[in-house]
């Protein structure tokens, strides 16, 4: 997958101390929560730039992360979020995870745009295809 060379959002999340496991890093699943954040942020700014969608929304119909170096408190993450080429209903995302000016894990999800009554799959609006070019 090819990522826009420069991120479309960036955002940083303290670590919290009850971020950590018992072998004393990030927990692997918050790996998801901080991409998650960067995600709701810039779906906040792309509602802010171009109105509501009644009735329409989006899932995650996939995601993962490749974990390089360990997250630790106390710390801040710095997440760049990445898009992909607008297909029919989906945009694929990419994410970069640094601390320390490190890259400490890398993720992808799978952003389908939905109608919220049936649940299914719906074409992305032109207005949002515009704003990911």
């Amino acid at each position: 997958m090819s990522f826009a060379r420069n991120p479309v959002h960036t955002t940083k999340v303290p670590i919290r101390w009850g971020d950590m496991d018992a072998q004393g890093h990030v927990n692997n699943t918050v790996y998801f929560r901080y991409m998650e954040q960067a995600r709701i942020e810039w779906l906040a700014r792309v509602r802010e730039r171009l109105g509501e969608f009644p009735g329409e929304g989006q899932v995650i119909v996939n995601a993962s992360c490749t974990y390089l170096v360990p997250l630790t408190y106390p710390g801040t993450v710095e997440i760049h979020r990445f898009l992909g080429t607008p297909g029919r209903s989906s945009i694929e995302t990419g994410y970069e995870l640094w601390m320390d000016q490190r890259k400490c894990a890398e993720g992808a999800a799978k952003l389908v745009w939905i109608d919220l009554e049936t649940q299914r799959s719906a074409p992305l609006p032109e207005a949002v295809v515009a704003f990911c070019a």
